[in-house]
């Protein structure tokens, strides 16, 4: 049935981007598109996190093609790797402007949704918005700029108001927010004084739904896996203390996979302390390779960071960890944890809490029966909740309450 509805996504990051900004819009998109929506992307050539841009796109300032029945500008943005935080500012203000590249060529709209980066994609969004005479929506994967200041990144009293400033009017100037989850609202809410009526929390959600049967791990070891970011919003030393308390066990081996700006220092952490019970895995995948990486995994560690704005939000990892039926160690106080306990997915342990994570490992791998039911509640709560047409049908009707 088509709806007639057509959607204009901002997106830095789309697909063959990694990270949790592009799964978050392609999940969108895809799921829009499954209700008969027309949906237009603009989005930069695909470089992250390497700043490897293809050779094909080289040399262009846009180019036109297609995700699915999506129409999608691949605009310009520097080869620049994702390595440090000024290369990502200058990433973000770059695309402010090439974003803008695809104005004349993106037809009628509807409504406008700026999907990422946080913050920054607010402004092309309002251009587009303004050109097009039509409402904009403004997605929240991050609290920015409040991240930065716990992680000392933003010290100036004058710089903290300028952007306390644009936060203030990146939420007001839009027909509705779409947080990723229920702590971000009420953080808008509390420090904005923005109308919980106009924030609706719609979580990343997962594209595809991977068959218990295909997942179950064949090796000998027992596998406790991270994947994702190496990033400053999640704690590595607890998972490799815990590692070493547990290296007398041969059983027992912990993975680390992913790309960041923490690799240099938990690949000389695990040097430093002999942990030969820890395997680092920075290589790029391919997605077949990466399927059954995951799938030969016997339990997933999410080690939250102990920062409250980093707390407050539901990372795409633990949904893709409940897709593959495996349970969860939560390591959090925040709303990860409260997300694992009310889908009764995994086993919650306080931040920086070593014995208590140690306890879970072993408790998981003493008791497979109690490890398969709780993994079992997760890919249950994944497959009937949060497919990506789900989270599609529910944007849908945020899309739909903007025209009224």
């Amino acid at each position: 049935m088509n709806t007639n509805l057509r959607v204009l996504v901002i997106a830095q990051y789309f697909p063959p981007d990694m990270g949790g900004g592009s799964t978050r819009a392609s999940n969108v998109v895809k799921g829009l598109l499954s209700k008969g929506c027309d949906v237009t992307v603009v989005a930069a050539f695909p470089h992250y996190p390497y700043g490897k841009v293809p050779e094909h796109y080289k040399s262009k300032a846009i180019v036109s093609e297609r995700f699915g029945n999506a129409k999608v500008y691949r605009v310009w943005i520097p080869a620049l790797a994702h390595s440090s935080s000024m290369k990502r500012i200058v990433l973000h203000l770059c695309f402010v402007f090439s974003s803008l590249f695809a104005l004349p060529f993106v037809n009628k709209v509807d409504v406008v949704w700026g999907a990422n980066p946080n913050l920054f994609s607010f402004l092309p969004s309002a251009v587009y918005g303004g050109a097009k005479h039509v409402p904009i929506v403004r997605n929240v994967d991050d609290l920015w700029p409040e991240v930065f200041y716990e992680l000392g990144y933003v010290k100036s009293k004058f710089a903290k108001k300028a952007l306390d400033f644009l936060a203030w009017a990146s939420y007001t100037v839009p027909a509705a927010i779409t947080p990723i989850s229920e702590g971000y609202k009420r953080s808008i809410v509390a420090k904005y004084g923005i109308s919980p009526d106009k924030v609706h929390v719609i979580e990343v959600g997962v594209d595809r739904v991977e068959p218990l049967s295909a997942n179950r791990n064949s090796k000998g070891r027992f596998v406790v896996m991270y994947s994702g970011v190496l990033g400053l919003g999640y704690d590595f030393d607890v998972v490799l203390e815990a590692a070493r308390f547990l290296s007398q066990n041969d059983d027992v081996v912990f993975v680390i996979r992913g790309v960041g700006e923490m690799a240099p220092r938990i690949k000389k952490r695990i040097s430093e302390s002999g942990l030969r019970n820890v395997i680092l895995n920075t290589r790029f995948l391919p997605k077949d390779e990466l399927v059954a990486l995951l799938g030969s995994a016997d339990v997933f560690v999410l080690p939250m960071a102990n920062m409250s704005f980093v707390d407050l939000g539901l990372p795409t990892k633990v949904f893709e960890y409940q897709v593959y039926g495996k349970p969860i160690i939560c390591i959090s106080g925040g709303e990860p944890a409260r997300y694992v306990e009310a889908t009764r997915s995994g086993l919650v342990v306080k931040p920086r809490d070593v014995y208590g994570f140690v306890e879970a490992v072993v408790r998981f791998y003493n008791d497979t029966k109690y490890a398969a039911e709780l993994g079992w509640n997760g890919w249950r709560h994944v497959s009937e909740n949060l497919t990506a047409e789900k989270i599609g049908e529910r944007m849908y009707k945020v899309f739909i309450s903007t025209k009224k």
